[in-house]
């Protein structure tokens, strides 16, 4: 699942975690899976939200500061999967290298899975910034179906 990711990176250049090849197993330490918010100032601005499922970070570009209150949608654009250990990274990507730029935590915390199939993904995160349920819902947007729309969904 990892060899979209690797073949993107001299991780001879980045110091961003290499992938191992190996993806974590479901039986691991913790027993809450992570979410991480990445503010990426790369060519453009936006952020990399990334969910721990299947034993990758699941990986969509946001181009907008995700939403912390319900009622505001943002598109979601899904890229490839990231290894678990990038849920901790911050630093520079070089120039010349793919996703140049500063790439730090915005946001950081568990979740728990409400629902999960190839058109909607819900999620209650628990974070510093985005608490609460959350939804991904795949649209007709994009190349090969990785449009999806993101949003907080409203409580009682």
């Amino acid at each position: 699942m990892l060899e979209e990711y690797a073949k993107k990176r001299d991780f001879k250049k980045t110091s961003e975690p290499p992938a191992n090849g190996v993806e974590k197993s479901s039986d691991k330490s913790s027993d809450e899976p992570v979410f991480v918010v990445q503010r990426h100032d790369a060519t453009n601005l936006h952020y990399d939200f990334r969910l721990e499922l299947g034993g990758v970070l699941k990986s969509w570009a946001v181009p907008k500061e995700p939403p912390e209150s319900a009622g505001i949608k943002r598109l979601a654009i899904q890229t490839e999967d990231h290894p678990l250990e990038y849920a901790d990274f911050e630093g520079e990507i070089p120039e010349g290298e793919y996703g140049a730029g500063k790439v730090e935590i915005w946001d950081k915390g568990s979740f728990e899975l409400q629902k999960h199939n190839e058109k909607e993904i819900a999620v209650t995160l628990h974070g510093e910034k985005l608490e609460g349920d959350y939804v991904l819902i795949r649209t007709k947007y994009g190349k090969e179906g990785k449009g999806w729309l993101f949003f907080r969904k409203k409580t009682d």
